[in-house]
């Protein structure tokens, strides 16, 4: 595969990662390195010195660090959770490299369903130009190969499939490890459940910090502070990634309106990035405990259920992370030389999930006038043809749309007839598969109007819209939508935005709106529309110009 894979997108670099303070400093991340160097130095001879007064002594003696277990908690750790921590790991390494891959396509973070330049809270790339016609793909940037899956610029159609895909696979095994310690009595080894848990995690953290550590007792009982973070970690962090995986969902958001009206797709991204944070701190901080704390009697807790120092955990804990390093240094090298594959089994794995969300047919009325947001993100290559030019300098004047295939009634209608069609508005969200959301007034037809037109016949499965644009690859843009969503209340097409004619950028002169689906499938600069009854034969026949191309599903509703 060449250099020029992935829509022929050149390597791009942002910055290194920054928080707004206020409304137009910016603080760089790394700075933290330093800061928390010297904030820990500090904690540390804070913590030596409180070690030294009778009170905190007492306090120390009264809380040990650690809170006693109901008299029929299980003790030692069964095999089944060796198995867990590997395959928690092992699926985490793809999900955390494949995710960073996902937040380098749109490398900033919002509060607001609104992502307007210069409002982001975090950001990985220089400000936004000032050109009107700057698209989000422009914006996206390029990762080392050894940190995102796959890492390349605007590799995000392959990047999903690892993330989504293995993302059934964690999940699934969540399932069976919530079994697993409620059936077994683990949880209580897991679950706060005394109030002295509190003092106890201070105290711990306070023996850990003047570095006479707490001692590590973990066959029977953790420690308070071991205690929280694995209760974060399992009932709060893990559940929280799932939810605000789905919040970033357009047909979910669209459906469930009293939801979506506060938990929008920004605070779930801005979630999902924190819960990604908390899952790298964790395992960080936890690998190196087990390693400062008694490395093998830790590794024989986890891996071999034993209580002793020999040396059959860590020869097990090795051979898994052999596992872990090459499936690391392959998954990369593998998705280059074999991206169909990737496609094909990650839509094997979230294909039926990304199906059933595609049934929901969403409601309008979410969103009013004051909801529009003050700036919509251009995207997409721009129509350059000689075609395209002398009809956007008419005006559109000549503009013909043309609807046929398996339909009774095709036709060819002048932009001047499409207008005359029943008016359709409605005010909703875009969802863009790179990360970014806005909120607009469309004007248009329906296309419930159109197919009460042409009248498809029964064995019209899909409907094909054409493009006056090219892909970056060259050949024509197109997209294949299911025939049921085109009778769907919010899928129309547009010629209006926000009263006003839709512009170059947006898609003039007509355009797709289908609010189940993510942003790259509301084809633009619409050419034609064919109803057919597979798609198999068109283009490369994945259904779609990036489903051919960039590796992207024709099913998105995720």
């Amino acid at each position: 595969m060449d250099d020029h894979w992935a829509g022929r997108v050149p390597a791009q670099y942002g910055v290194a990662p920054r928080v707004r303070i206020g409304q137009g400093k910016w603080f760089n991340l790394l700075w933290l390195i330093p800061i928390g160097l010297v904030l820990l130095i500090t904690a540390i001879a804070i913590a030596q010195g409180l070690r030294e007064i009778p009170a905190v002594q007492d306090f120390l003696s009264r809380y040990p660090g650690e809170s006693a277990l109901p008299a029929n908690a299980p003790v030692g750790l069964p095999a089944w959770v060796g198995w867990q921590h590997f395959l928690n790991l092992f699926m985490m390494v793809f999900i955390i490299r494949s995710g960073v891959s996902i937040m380098a396509d749109h490398p900033r973070f919002y509060w607001t369903r609104h992502s307007t330049p210069g409002k982001d809270w975090f950001r990985m790339q220089k400000p936004v130009p000032s050109d009107p016609l700057y698209t989000a793909k422009e914006d996206s940037i390029t990762l080392p190969d050894g940190v995102g899956l796959p890492g390349r610029r605007h590799s995000i159609g392959l990047a999903r499939w690892w993330h989504l895909g293995v993302d059934t696979v964690w999940l699934l095994n969540g399932v069976l490890f919530f079994v697993l310690i409620f059936t077994t009595g683990q949880w209580m080894r897991l679950v706060p459940l005394r109030w002295d848990v509190i003092p106890n995690a201070a105290s711990a953290a306070l023996q850990y910090l003047s570095l006479d550590w707490p001692v590590e007792n973990g066959w029977t009982n953790y420690n308070s502070l071991q205690l929280i973070a694995y209760f974060i970690t399992v009932f709060i962090a893990a559940p929280l990634a799932l939810i605000t995986g789905l919040g970033m969902s357009p047909a979910l958001s669209t459906r469930f309106r009293r939801v979506s009206t506060i938990f929008n797709i920004q605070v779930a991204r801005s979630l999902h990035f924190f819960v990604l944070c908390w899952f790298v701190m964790f395992i960080v901080v936890h690998v190196t405990l087990v390693m400062t704390t008694g490395a093998l009697r830790n590794l024989n807790h986890m891996y071999a259920s034993q209580d002793n120092d020999s040396w059959v955990g860590f020869g097990i804990f090795a051979a898994s992370m052999v596992l872990v390093v090459v499936g690391w240094l392959a998954a990369t090298p593998f998705t280059y030389r074999h991206p169909r594959t990737v496609q094909k089994v990650g839509f094997a794995l979230i294909g039926r999930a990304e199906r059933l969300f595609e049934h929901i047919d969403s409601k309008p009325g979410q969103y009013t006038e004051k909801d529009i947001s003050p700036y919509f993100w251009h995207n997409g290559k721009y129509p350059d043809s000689e075609e395209y030019q002398t009809l956007q300098a008419g005006n559109f004047a000549d503009y013909t749309l043309r609807v046929n295939g398996l339909v009774e009634n095709p036709v060819e209608l002048t932009l001047a007839q499409v207008k005359a069609l029943t008016y359709h508005d409605q005010i909703t969200q875009h969802f863009c598969i790179q990360g970014w959301s806005g909120v607009a007034k469309w004007g248009g037809v329906s296309m419930q109007t159109i197919l009460d037109l042409v009248q498809p016949k029964p064995e019209a499965k899909w409907v094909i819209f054409y493009s006056f644009a090219d892909g970056p690859d060259g050949g024509a843009y197109y997209d294949a939508q299911p025939i049921e969503q085109m009778s769907y209340k919010l899928t129309m097409l547009a010629y209006d935005l926000n009263g006003e004619t839709v512009s170059f950028g947006h898609g003039a002169p007509l355009r797709l709106r289908n609010e189940t689906q993510v942003g790259f499938k509301m084809v633009k600069w619409i050419k034609g529309i064919e109803f057919v009854e597979d798609f198999s034969e068109i283009g490369a026949g994945f259904g779609g110009y990036h489903n051919d191309h960039e590796f992207f599903g024709y099913r998105q509703a995720i």
